[in-house]
């Protein structure tokens, strides 16, 4: 019976390494999308500043080219004074050339705070750039080897199978079934070591007749507890 035991145990392992392998069908790709999320962001952070950057260096132009136009603009109005005949005339350009002064001193204003944005931009774009392609070459990478593991899952899903299959038919139905039944209800390990005279599992502790009847290893015990099935391992289990 002991041997069924160490079957029992290979198979253990066997449905372990599955479980892990089914698992990665979900995590894999998971891991795979939060890479390529990494990479569109870098990205579009990188984009979305050299847009900004550009725009806000053509809007500096436009403003530049409008205040050049107002100033000259204001020339004119400043000339027309030596004309002037009348209060009415004079209030009435006075009023225009205080516009286009208030025009131009706005114009100037936002050219200032265009030019520290400027800075700003031109100061962390370099660093965007970098970013970006250091995040796509590192992440492709990683994502090439995610892809290769996610292909390969198939493959060793059948690998693992076939190797299961092996064991099965050596165990016994009756323990195959118990085996089974506790893997379904309980998940996780099936067969546990005894650890200080008790359940491994539950850490309920056993009997003296029960622990020695482990220990004989010719009959399938298990824990009257958690129902796991119980293998005594020198060394371990003491």
């Amino acid at each position: 019976m002991l041997s069924d035991i160490e079957l029992l145990l290979k198979l253990q392992v066997i449905d372990y390494d599955l479980g892990e392998l089914e698992r990665s069908k979900e995590y894999i790709p998971d891991m795979m999308e939060n890479l390529k999320r990494e990479i569109k962001e870098s990205e579009e952070l990188f984009q979305k500043t050299e847009k900004e950057l550009s725009e806000s260096k053509v809007m500096q132009k436009n403003l530049e080219l409008e205040i050049s136009t107002r100033q000259e603009e204001l020339k004119k109005l400043q000339t027309q004074m030596m004309s002037i005949k009348t209060n009415k005339e004079y209030d009435a350009l006075i009023s225009q050339i205080d516009s286009v002064k208030e025009a131009i001193s706005d114009r100037e204003t936002q050219v200032l705070e265009l030019i520290e944005k400027i800075e700003k931009l031109n100061g962390s774009i370099d660093d965007y750039r970098k970013n970006a392609e250091e995040s796509r070459v590192q992440n492709e990478k990683q994502l090439a080897v995610l892809q290769e593991k996610m292909d390969s899952v198939g493959s060793k899903v059948s690998i693992k199978q076939d190797e299961r299959h092996r064991i099965e038919v050596q165990v016994p139905k009756r323990t195959m079934s118990i085996y089974e039944r506790v893997r379904k209800n309980r998940g996780g390990d099936v067969v546990v070591t005894v650890k200080k005279r008790a359940s491994g599992s539950c850490y309920k502790a056993l009997p003296p007749h029960r622990i020695q009847e482990i220990k004989r290893g010719d009959q399938i015990i298990t824990c009257d507890n958690c129902g796991r099935m119980l293998v005594w391992i020198d060394g371990e289990s003491e």
